[in-house]
């Protein structure tokens, strides 16, 4: 077990429960030992006991909350008192920083996580801020690339760009198969090859020692269709400035939420 004894999540939705299903799947957490505190009761993997609140047995290895931001007052109110001296307190709540985790919860660590949704099949980006703290990047390490950003002032970008990330390409994935389809090519065959050759570029960069930019220019012939292409994304810096300004309300959005977790 890399937490010793048990785990306790408050909160497990989409993001939540693709982390507890992999950490289950690989084994490095036991379904038995895993409590999660929710508002209803939902579909959890087998083994994992869930109610409205904690049990009556001694506090676990850790506790990750993982409900939505704004219920952080809630939650703090209402469960903050019953796990006060957890060794270790996780939190996937974006935009809120560890100082107002610390003013509302009692922990031995605190570590914010902020992962993306292909930590389901042990391919995702998790980004840790807080102590370095083994437990925590041990625990985080099945689900995929592990990052620690020492500036938390960075955090909110890199929330934007790794947590939100996932929601941008496939954005451009259908977008990439609705120019397909615009120009003649059946809707789901276009999809079917916007979604195969995402997939198989993503995989060739993450193996070369190239940058995908040298990558794209050595796809791209001189004069030739590849190259035209090129040209129109980056006429006037268009496609670098689409994704900046992307990030950058994303990253707004998320210190907008900081600073009402503070107020």
């Amino acid at each position: 077990m890399i937490i010793p004894g048990r785990l306790w999540l408050v909160g497990c939705g989409n993001m939540a429960g693709a982390m507890l299903s992999r950490w289950i799947e690989t084994g490095t957490v036991d379904a038995a030992q895993v409590f999660v505190v929710n508002r209803e009761d939902r579909a959890l993997p087998q083994g994992v006991r869930q109610g409205r609140s904690f049990p009556d047995e001694p506090l676990p290895g850790a506790v990750m909350l993982g409900m939505k931001p704004q219920q952080l007052g809630l939650i703090a109110d209402t469960h903050g008192s019953r796990i006060a001296g957890v060794p270790l307190l996780l939190s996937i709540l974006a935009g809120i920083e560890v100082e107002t985790l610390a003013q509302r919860f009692e922990a031995g660590a605190i570590v914010r996580a902020m992962p993306n949704l292909p930590v389901a099949l042990g391919k995702g980006v998790v980004a840790l801020h807080g102590p370095h703290n083994a437990p925590a990047e041990a625990l985080m390490k099945p689900l995929g690339l592990v990052e620690w950003i020492g500036d938390e002032a960075l955090f909110d970008v890199v929330t934007a760009l790794a947590g939100s990330g996932p929601g941008f390409v496939y954005r451009f994935i259908d977008a990439l198969a609705a120019g397909g389809a615009a120009l003649g090519v059946p809707a789901d065959q276009a999809r079917r090859l916007a979604l195969a050759t995402v997939e198989g570029s993503a995989l060739l960069a993450a193996q070369s020692d190239l940058s995908p930019g040298t990558l794209a220019d050595r796809v791209a012939s001189p004069n030739g269709s590849t190259r035209k292409g090129l040209d129109v994304l980056d006429a006037n810096g268009a496609l670098l400035n689409l994704l900046r300004e992307t990030l950058a309300a994303s990253a707004r959005r998320n210190a907008e939420m900081a600073a009402e977790a503070r107020n």
